[in-house]
C-alpha cells in the first residue's frame, strides 16, 4: 500500500515501545481470554441522532450508514478529483484566508483516519506538533506509518476558534462521508467527537468499544472504530490505555 521502504526500524521500534509503555501495556498476552468481537448489550448502544430531511430521503442503504453527500453540495465523483477540489477555490473554507491542508497517504489505503481539523502549530500538514508526534507513535505501535494510511480532516483549515463552525458542521460532515465512500477503506478510525459525530452521529464515548458497519459507493462495506483524538490523550494521559484498546480493535482481522 505504498509503505515507505526507508524506515529507520530502531527508531520506529523505540517509538512503539514508548507508546505501549504510556498505554499501560506490560505483557504481550493476558492470562484471561477476551472476545473483542462480542457485541455490546443493547441497552448500552446509544441511538443515532435523527437524520436531516435531505439525508432521510436517500436510498435505504445510505440511511443505514452509506457515506453520501447532501444534494445541495456539488462534489466530484472520483477520489482524485475530490482531493484536488477539497483544497481548491470551491472548498467551503477557501474564503477564510488561511492555508488549506490536503489529506495525506494513499487514497486506496486499507485504513483511513479522520480528524476534525489541523493543529494550531501545523500550517502545512495534518496532525503536526505534539499531537502529531503522539499520533506517529500510535501508528508505530500498530506497525503502521503515515505512508500507508489515508489521513483526512473534516475541515481543511483550522477555524479561528479551534473547532468546527456550527453553521458548517452539516456541510463538512456531508463532504467527509462522501470522501470516505469514495476512498472505501476496510477500516475507518474516527478520532475525536467531531469526526465521530460526522460519521456515526454519536460522540466518542457513545461510539467506542465496537465496530460500526459503513457502506461504500463501491458496493463494498467497511467498518468504523471511534477513539480519542491525540490532543485529548495529551490532556488526559490516563485515556491512553483505552486508546490502545481502540487501536487493537482497528487492527483486528487486518493483515
Amino acid at each position: 500500500m505504498g509503505a515507505d521502504q526507508n524506515i529507520e526500524w530502531r527508531q520506529a521500534a523505540a517509538s512503539a515501545m514508548e507508546w505501549w509503555r504510556d498505554a499501560g501495556v506490560d505483557v504481550l498476552v493476558g492470562d484471561e481470554p477476551f472476545d473483542w468481537l462480542t457485541p455490546e448489550p443493547a441497552e448500552l448502544v446509544a441511538p443515532l441522532a435523527p437524520l436531516s430531511p435531505a439525508l432521510a430521503s436517500l436510498a435505504p442503504a445510505a440511511r443505514a450508514g452509506e457515506a453520501a453527500p447532501s444534494p445541495n453540495v456539488a462534489m466530484p465523483a472520483a477520489i482524485a478529483e475530490l482531493l484536488t477540489w477539497r483544497t481548491g477555490s470551491a472548498a467551503p473554507e477557501a474564503g477564510w484566508g488561511v492555508p488549506l491542508i490536503p489529506a495525506t497517504g494513499p487514497a486506496d489505503a486499507d485504513i483511513m483516519i479522520l480528524i476534525d481539523c489541523p493543529e494550531r502549530d501545523s500550517s502545512d500538514s495534518l496532525l503536526g506538533g505534539a499531537a502529531g508526534r503522539l499520533f506517529d507513535r500510535m501508528l508505530a505501535a500498530i506497525g503502521r506509518s503515515r505512508a500507508d494510511v489515508h489521513l483526512a480532516s473534516l475541515c481543511a483549515a483550522r477555524p479561528a476558534a479551534g473547532r468546527l463552525p456550527r453553521d458548517m458542521e452539516s456541510q463538512l460532515a456531508d463532504i467527509a462521508r462522501h470522501h470516505v465512500a469514495l476512498a472505501a477503506p476496510r477500516r475507518l478510525l474516527v478520532m475525536g467527537d467531531a469526526a465521530s459525530r460526522a460519521i456515526l452521529s454519536a460522540n466518542v464515548m457513545q461510539a467506542r468499544g465496537r465496530l460500526h458497519a459503513l457502506n461504500h459507493k463501491k458496493d463494498s462495506q467497511g467498518e468504523v472504530v471511534a477513539s480519542f483524538h491525540p490532543r485529548m490523550l495529551l490532556e488526559r494521559p490516563a485515556l491512553k490505555a483505552e486508546a490502545w484498546k481502540d487501536l487493537q480493535m482497528l487492527m483486528g482481522g487486518l493483515k
